[in-house]
């Protein structure tokens, strides 16, 4: 299967990235909207994975007090185990690299059932495994 995926630069391709979420978490999860979307959503990195021009996947990285954050990584259903979720993971670790350069503390909550995902690219799980919008996720993290 052949996609790509880009860094969002515009507000249409911003707008796509809500709808993949919106799709996997809102739709698919039943996460609440207002937990969703939040404040960090205009100072985010967003990228943006794409099928024959449609959109499939999603997420974004920002800068915290802790590090940088990883976080919103959403494909649409009929699209995992194609490879987009590592696809997505490893343009935002190497934009993360490009900004920061090396060395960066990495870290994101990942969802118990995405875990391997974030593992073979070299995160650990850290801290008990927790619930956040009634989806148990454990906090990993990595130094890039």
């Amino acid at each position: 299967m052949g996609h790509s995926v880009i860094k969002v630069n515009s507000k249409f391709t911003l707008l796509l990235a809500f709808e993949v979420r919106n799709e996997v978490f809102v739709i698919g999860q039943s996460v609440p909207k207002h937990i969703e979307r939040d404040a960090h959503e205009t100072t985010a990195h967003h990228f943006l994975a794409l099928h024959e021009g449609r959109a499939i996947g999603a997420c974004r990285w920002r800068e915290t007090e802790k590090g940088v954050k990883l976080e919103r990584f959403a494909v649409l259903k009929q699209f995992r185990g194609c490879g987009v979720g590592t696809d997505l993971l490893e343009k935002v670790l190497n934009n993360v690299k490009s900004i920061l350069g090396n060395g960066a503390y990495l870290y994101l909550h990942a969802q118990i059932e995405a875990k391997g995902l974030y593992e073979k690219q070299g995160f650990v799980a850290i801290d008990p495994v927790f619930e956040e919008a009634g989806i148990l996720h454990q906090a990993m993290y990595k130094y890039g």
